[in-house]
């Protein structure tokens, strides 16, 4: 488990922006908003599933072009939003860990978008506080099918095996999984079953094991603090919403952690892409 420190200024952990070929204006509603009227941020964290689908980097057609990263030109979905990545990266930095949808980003959209690869879990000391950051899903013990597909899918031989594929044929099975997957979800719903959640105790232990107080991750989209104790003493997990990025009202979320010791909960509104509004959710006066 790697660490990384930032120490002054602010910093945002945006929740999965899911975007995807069929949503592309609120893909750069999204992107606009987290990279492009934040200049006073240091750092964006991401936390997995960026990306609806991603079979592969060869989704994206060449090397960046800045004429392009303009005009948006003549390129793939999937191109344009790297590019608006890569201009954003040269801004700030951007930090990406994968998630359940997009975890076979690889080098090539790395090196193409500047956004730098962590591992998961991953620890974020910021000031004197340590916050642990996961996507999530690989705490949801209880869903023991989806346990097993993880493990199959994460492994090195499937993926090389997937990766060797035709690339239309990658995309036709993401989408079967997508369905397949989405189908489920409704039947669980209907049937009024609760979800599969991250194991609280296991996500102690992890806080624990790096002397973390807070815990923030997606993958539920449950959007609620909550509070737990540790060896820290008294902690919370912090689960973030997914964005909503199409419909009458989008909007975005992020937690904001900035050295006045506040954390803040910022959700973007559907008016113009810049106003926000801003609740203060947790107050930190402890220390590490």
């Amino acid at each position: 488990m790697k660490s990384k420190r930032h120490g002054s200024g602010a910093a945002w952990i945006s929740s999965p922006t899911c975007i995807c070929k069929n949503q592309s204006p609120p893909t750069f509603f999204g992107l606009a908003w987290l990279f492009g009227t934040r200049r006073l941020l240091d750092a964006i964290f991401i936390l997995g599933d960026l990306f609806e689908l991603w079979v592969g980097d060869d989704v994206l057609s060449g090397p960046v072009d800045a004429n392009l990263i303009a005009r948006h030109e003549g390129l793939h979905f999937e191109d344009r939003c790297t590019r608006v990545l890569h201009f954003a990266a040269q801004q700030k930095a951007i930090y990406f860990l994968h998630g359940n949808r997009d975890f076979l980003i690889g080098e090539h959209f790395l090196a193409s978008s500047g956004v730098q690869l962590l591992s998961d879990p991953s620890v974020l000391i910021f000031g004197e506080q340590r916050y642990l950051l996961s996507h999530g899903d690989a705490l949801c013990l209880s869903d023991d099918d989806y346990q097993q597909f993880r493990i199959k899918v994460r492994s090195s031989e499937w993926q090389q095996s997937f990766l060797a594929t035709p690339l239309q044929e990658r995309l036709q099975q993401a989408r079967q999984m997508r369905t397949q997957s989405e189908a489920r979800k409704q039947s669980q719903q209907a049937a009024q079953q609760p979800f599969s959640d991250v194991d609280a105790a296991v996500a102690v232990q992890w806080m624990d094991a790096t002397r973390s107080s807070h815990f923030i991750h997606g993958h539920t989209h449950e959007g609620v603090d909550h509070p737990l104790e540790s060896a820290q003493g008294v902690g919370v997990r912090h689960v973030l919403p997914d964005w909503h990025a199409t419909g009458r009202q989008p909007r975005g979320h992020a937690l904001r952690l900035s050295l006045d010791t506040r954390m803040s909960d910022e959700s973007a509104g559907d008016v113009d892409l810049v106003k926000t509004k801003v609740q203060t959710v947790v107050q930190r006066v402890s220390t590490v």
